[in-house]
């Protein structure tokens, strides 16, 4: 560890000790997020790897992976997921387009969401059917989105629609930043499992976009939205290393209380933190290669997916195995079968593992379809 990464950690468990917040009574969780998120653009702790001249610190991607891992330790919220994001625009939008809409992502004031899935294309991407249509200097886009986390409470959407044949496949796939309360489009929460609305469907009904909401060029769209996921697959840049840092240190304490000194505990709670330390140190040597490199993530961001799956269920069938009847009627401070629930779908989302493993064998290690 050097010395400025072991100052960088100091400094921000200080901060951490007088900062954290809680949610206020009622609180939508979104909303209690997007606060969190402001406090800690206040606090000079978001964007640490971002440029400077739009508004970052410049620091490696080391710093992302030390600041996820501290909040996640001392049992804080999760940090903003806004990376994945905001590269999208670093790499492909134009200068206005950074400018008008990467500070507002930065800071917070502006949530944004992400429009890829549709009913019928969600691990197949290339089967969107969403269209843009360009009229004059303005697109009309109309289709459906859907499972579009807290689409409900976000300003902007980063949405790709397709521009050219419908036989197009990945090709004629463009991307679009869509303002959500332009006429046209509805927004509908879906109740899941959890009971909770955390993802929305959103329809577009001949929405105008102007075309200088385009992000890149007419049939970027696939090439952008590949990139997109590869970043959203590495954990620390949508902060899974904090959610996890977090989730195990409650559990932790929850066990001490209710079972202190049990032998399975430590064992079963052993084995929960070694796979998170891998997770950790396997993203930290990630971040700290593309720091020696300006190329985009590539197909072996799979394994981040994989090992983020592996995590996210050990830890909460951990939970609910060792809090037993307490977790799954609600007796614990937290809602242990809620997140148990909720980490069933960790092989689905953002890619699921059947599709991670094609991805590895195919672009990685160069096997036969």
């Amino acid at each position: 560890m050097t010395d400025e990464i072991a100052e960088f950690r100091a400094r921000l468990r200080a901060w951490l000790d007088t900062n954290v917040i809680t949610p206020e009574p009622d609180e939508p969780h979104a909303l209690f997020l997007k606060r969190w998120h402001q406090t800690l653009f206040e606090g000079g702790w978001v964007g640490l790897s971002w440029p400077r001249e739009y508004g970052g610190q410049g620091l490696g991607n080391i710093y992302d992976v030390v600041l996820n891992e501290e909040v996640g330790e001392y049992g804080a919220p999760d940090a903003p997921r806004i990376g994945y994001l905001g590269r999208a625009l670093l790499q492909w939008g134009t200068e206005e387009q950074r400018e008008r809409y990467l500070p507002g992502l930065l800071s917070g004031a502006d949530y944004w969401c992400q429009g890829f899935s549709e009913p019928n294309a969600g691990s197949d991407l290339a089967g969107i059917a969403a269209r843009a249509v360009l009229d004059g200097d303005t697109y009309r886009i109309t289709g459906q989105k859907v499972w579009t986390t807290y689409g409900d409470y976000a300003d902007y959407c980063l949405l790709l629609a397709r521009t050219g044949p419908a036989d197009g496949r990945h090709k004629g796939i463009s991307a679009f930043i869509v303002p959500l309360r332009s006429p046209g489009v509805e927004v509908r929460p879906i109740r899941a499992i959890t009971d909770e609305s955390e993802f929305s469907e959103i329809f577009l009904d001949e929405v105008e976009v102007p075309a200088g909401n385009r992000v890149g060029a007419e049939g970027d769209g696939w090439g952008i939205a590949m990139m997109t996921v590869a970043y959203e697959r590495g954990a620390a840049d949508v902060g899974y290393l904090s959610k996890f840092g977090a989730t195990l240190h409650e559990l932790r304490g929850e066990l001490a209380r209710r079972r202190p000194g049990d032998p399975l505990v430590r064992r079963e709670l052993g084995r929960v933190e070694v796979l998170y330390r891998v997770l950790s140190q396997h993203v930290g040597r990630r971040l700290g290669e593309r720091d020696d490199s300006d190329a985009p993530p590539g197909p072996e961001m799979s394994v981040d997916k994989l090992l983020m799956t592996e995590v996210d269920q050990a830890l909460h069938e951990a939970a609910v195995k060792l809090l037993g009847p307490a977790a799954l009627l609600g007796e614990t401070t937290s809602p242990w079968l809620r997140r148990y629930l909720y980490s069933r779908a960790a092989s689905i989302y953002g890619g699921s593992e059947q599709i991670q493993l094609n991805i590895l064998a195919q672009r990685v290690l160069g096997l036969p379809r």
